[in-house]
């Protein structure tokens, strides 16, 4: 995933299930960048409904 892709989804408050699905393919990429994979979580931290429910 390109890092100006990912600049501009991160302006956003909240990520598109498109876009985490980019950021969990850039995060499982053994060849991309650490700043990449940074950018990546942080795409996803913003992901609606992503992660555990608590219960």
């Amino acid at each position: 995933m390109p890092l100006i892709y990912i600049i501009k989804v991160m302006n956003k408050k909240q990520s598109s299930s498109k876009e985490a699905t980019k950021a969990s393919k850039a995060l499982s990429n053994p060849h991309s960048s650490k700043l990449t994979k940074s950018l990546a979580g942080s795409v996803l931290s913003q992901a609606k409904g992503t992660g555990r429910k608590k219960h």
